[in-house]
């Protein structure tokens, strides 16, 4: 196998973490660690509708990947 073609699978081996792990789900513990935002400033934002929230589970769960819009936005 040659260099390149080892450069090429790492790279869509990243790929696929990266796309996982901004469909997972996360709760507001981890988002709060994540971004180094106070619980307060991410409740806020859902209350104001620039955070899309998930709440079917009667728990507040967020996409990472709506958190990096929102904090590429905001």
């Amino acid at each position: 196998m040659t260099e390149i073609r080892i450069i090429e699978i790492l790279s869509e081996i990243q790929d696929k973490l990266n796309n996982k792990l901004t469909h997972s789900w996360v709760n507001i513990q981890q988002v709060r660690n994540y971004t180094g935002l106070s619980e307060s400033t991410i409740r806020r934002a859902v209350q104001k509708g620039v955070l899309k929230v998930s709440t079917t589970t009667g728990k507040l769960l967020f996409k990472l990947s709506d958190v990096d819009r929102w904090l590429n936005n905001g």
